[in-house]
């Protein structure tokens, strides 16, 4: 009887209930440690919600934005090819077959950003232009060599049938490929013949190869590729332009004169260039802020220093949109995660049905809020004691409350748009030339308190009339548009304006028929009494000064824009509850986003329990605790010494420190072996700090290192 072995038996051994990894929902890292929000999951529900609104209307106004760009690209292509499709014999079309279809797309310097809008371009021109279209970056093509290599092996993923795309596949693994533009003519010349639809032999024609579809390079970053490779290349392509139909897409970042700069004469001849420019960076930032944050469509706010803190960052860092854009959903998140009554950051009536659920924890967190108990120190003795106690009296007036708060932006952003519309064409712009500029001064103060803004009121008061109605048109446009109610005697007060001016108009056509009908009755006169009527009309103006119809209208419509903004353009801290929906916390944001390794590294190194968290790690300020990593007592060690560190008194010291936390049987180990272990452990961490670049290699003594750091960060 034949008997198996053992180790050929299959043993299933059941885990352990216990040991099983338990998945957490994301909602439940919303609980701040032990202290559990009841309200954790509808928190990041409505957290996920928003986001998922404001990341749609971010994608759409992308989609708006490429719109027109890539639609003047696309003309570009498709009048190109079909020019270069046309079979003539002619001298002149003859040259400009030489010559490669080139499209100078201007990005502008958010680098970061260029990548989604290639992926959109490349999404585009296969819907519309052709399936062939390949993308290259400088960093992968060094050489012709690895250029040809990296385009010949995009280009053959980009066929249009399967079967062929099979096919062809094979042939080229059984043959060893040659990268070259020969090979890539053969290759293009053969699938676009499978793919042609058949027709009988008399009616193809010599040109009926044009009718397949362009070949379109992009060269993301054309700054980055070297000159000869980029010579090489548009040399060879356009030699081959009759075989191999070649469309060029340069991707800048800085300035189209960049190409005459890679190029000789003799090169960028080849080319025929046709310039294309995108929205620059400032103006999608703006179109951004005023769908997102310029609206009452989302409850959440930024805070005037938050703000400030991704502007800043966008403006003198990346100029990302996808950046700031980042970084407002990781505001979003810490709002949320943050604040336990951002359950209530959403739309009114959801806000107000929620009140009703609230629990006696956060009616407490209500009553904690500064803003909240300085409004409740506004208030009556009699009701001061029952927004303290009764907690059905709290929550309708919270309600109160939060519908004054929707109130508040309504009107909060009308007013604003109106007036950036006074003063965005004001001389050398005293309240910014953005919208963003003049609502960061509105967020952070009484903007009327400035002297910009007084500057600005002096500015307005010598507008032109043309000027001054073509502004109250807009304004009027604003208020107009607006569904809510709460402004419509402003709207009426506009149209009155606007009525005087026209009725302005017709008085002043009249003088003029009045005027001119009197000249003709006036009788001559002599020199001295017309000098003497003169004076007098002078002095009499002098003394009077009685302003025109115009000048008053004019300081009416001045003074009804500066009620408004004192009335509505309040800042949001002057509001009850506005910490529901402001996030506020700057300097957590700020450790976010702004990168500090230099700080964060010292940190770790001197301090290894602000990372790690072990109690082990623990030690007063000054000392070296023993336990701690080698690289960190290493680093703490270094700190004590001067410029030049003595290895081996560095070595005798780290030895010191280690020993005193091992404790070592004397009959496993000897004292040789130990002292080896200790000196591989303090190489090893020498190393180390070298790599980060804290010390280095000296000449001046052999037993020395070179300390490169200093003032302990």
């Amino acid at each position: 009887m034949a008997t198996s072995s053992v180790s050929k038996g299959c043993f299933v051994f059941k885990p352990n209930v216990k040991k099983r990894k338990i998945s957490v929902p994301v909602e439940d890292y919303f609980n701040k440690g032990k202290n559990e929000s009841e309200d954790s999951k509808l928190r990041f529900e409505t957290y996920q919600s928003i986001w998922q609104q404001m990341k749609s209307e971010t994608e759409q106004l992308q989609e708006e934005l490429n719109k027109n760009l890539f639609g003047s690209l696309i003309e570009f292509l498709q009048k190109s090819h079909s020019g270069f499709q046309k079979n003539s014999r002619d001298w002149g079309c003859q040259i400009k077959l030489r010559e490669i279809p080139t499209a100078a797309l201007v990005l502008g310097v958010n680098v970061t950003d260029h990548d989604l809008t290639f992926r959109s371009l490349t999404e585009a021109l296969q819907n519309s232009v052709t399936p062939y279209v390949v993308s290259l970056q400088a960093k992968d093509c060094p050489d012709i060599k690895h250029f040809l290599q990296k385009l010949t092996s995009q280009l053959m993923d980009c066929n249009v049938d399967v079967l062929s795309k099979e096919k062809e596949s094979v042939q080229f693994t059984q043959k060893k490929i040659q990268y070259s533009v020969d090979s890539l003519s053969s290759w293009y010349m053969n699938v676009t013949r499978k793919t042609e639809p058949k027709m009988p032999r008399k009616k193809r024609t010599s040109s009926s190869q044009w009718q397949s579809p362009p070949v379109v390079l992009i060269l993301k970053d054309m700054e980055s590729f070297t000159t000869k490779v980029l010579q090489d290349f548009i040399i060879i392509g356009s030699q081959h332009l009759h075989e191999f139909p070649l469309i060029l897409i340069f991707g800048i970042a800085t300035s189209p004169i960049i190409i005459h700069r890679l190029l000789p004469h003799a090169v960028s001849s080849l080319l025929c260039i046709e310039l294309f420019q995108s929205l620059s960076c400032k103006e999608h930032l703006t179109t951004v802020l005023d769908k997102l944050l310029l609206t009452t469509q989302f409850p959440f706010k930024l805070s005037d220093k938050v703000l400030q803190i991704l502007t800043n960052i966008f403006l003198y860092h990346d100029f990302s949109i996808q950046n700031f854009i980042k970084g407002l959903q990781l505001s979003l998140l810490e709002h949320f995660y943050s604040q336990p009554l951002s359950v209530l950051c959403c739309n009114l009536p959801e806000a107000k049905r929620r009140i009703h659920f609230l629990s006696d924890n956060q009616c407490e967190n209500i009553r904690r809020l500064p803003s909240f108990r300085r409004y409740v120190e506004k208030q009556p003795s009699e009701k001061q004691v029952a927004l303290l106690t009764n907690e059905i009296f709290l929550k309708e007036e919270t309600q109160s409350l939060l519908e004054n708060l929707h109130v508040y932006h309504t009107n909060y952003f009308l007013v604003l748009r109106s007036l950036h519309h006074f003063t965005s064409s004001l001389p050398k712009y005293p309240l910014g030339r953005q919208i963003r500029e003049l609502y960061c001064t509105c967020l952070e103060k009484n903007i009327w308190d400035s002297e910009e803004y007084a500057s600005a009121l002096q500015l307005l008061r010598m507008l032109a009339k043309d000027e001054l109605m073509t502004i109250l048109q807009k304004c009027f446009k604003v208020f107009k548009s607006s569904a809510e109610k709460q402004l419509g005697n402003t709207t009426k007060r506009i149209e009155e304006f606007l009525a005087q001016f026209q009725s302005l108009d017709a008085e002043a056509k009249e003088e003029e028929d009045t005027s001119g009908s009197q000249s003709k009755g006036l009788q001559k006169t002599d020199l001295y009494h017309l000098q003497k009527s003169l004076l007098e009309m002078k002095e009499l103006r002098r003394t009077s000064k009685k302003q025109t119809k115009f000048e008053v209208l004019r300081e009416q419509i001045v003074s009804f824009i500066d009620s408004l903004v004192r009335e509505h353009l309040l800042p949001p801290e002057t509001q009850p509850l506005h910490e529901v929906m402001y996030f506020s916390a700057a300097q957590t944001l700020r450790q976010h986003l702004n990168a500090a390794p230099r700080i964060a590294l010292h940190t770790a190194l001197n301090n290894p329990y602000y990372y790690l968290k072990n109690e082990a790690l623990r030690s007063e300020e000054g000392c070296i605790p023993n336990v701690a990593p080698d690289i960190c007592i290493a680093y703490q060690l270094h700190l004590e010494c001067s410029r030049l560190i003595n290895l081996v008194d560095w070595s005798e010291a780290f030895a010191t420190v280690v020993t005193a936390a091992e404790k070592m049987d004397a009959s496993s180990i000897t004292s040789e072996e130990r002292n080896e272990i200790i000196h591989a452990r303090f190489i090893r961490a020498v190393s180390e700090l070298e790599l980060l670049g804290f010390i280095k290699p000296t000449k001046q003594k052999t037993d020395h290192v070179a300390r490169l750091t200093w003032g302990g960060c």
